[in-house]
């Protein structure tokens, strides 16, 4: 039986992260979702309304789910690597944003 691999550093794990995101519908789902999350954010803390960080967090996850099971066909890698995953989005949706990554 074969072995999986299990990452341990971010920069190993970002890679196998674009692979999971090669769907350009997926990866505009993803930065649709992170700019919304963003400005909840933003939001929540100049207006002081916490409640809207739960909000920010359904959203968000909400527009990429819809991209990995309608598009990617493949599971979240939220569920395994929930923090690297966080790290991986905000990183993918910035390297989209200056023009480093295809939409």
């Amino acid at each position: 039986m074969p072995t999986e691999e299990r990452f341990t550093r971010f920069a190993d794990f970002y890679p196998f992260y674009l692979a999971e995101h090669a769907h350009p519908v997926s990866r505009r789902l993803h930065f649709v979702g992170t700019t919304i999350a963003a400005l909840l954010l933003t939001l929540a803390l100049t207006a002081q309304m916490g409640w809207l960080v739960l909000v920010a967090l359904v959203q968000g996850y909400a527009f990429a789910w819809v991209g990995h099971f309608f598009f990617e066909h493949n599971k979240p890698a939220t569920f395994k690597y929930p923090l690297f995953s966080l790290m991986g989005d905000w990183r993918m949706w910035f390297d989209m944003l200056s023009g480093k990554l295809k939409f």
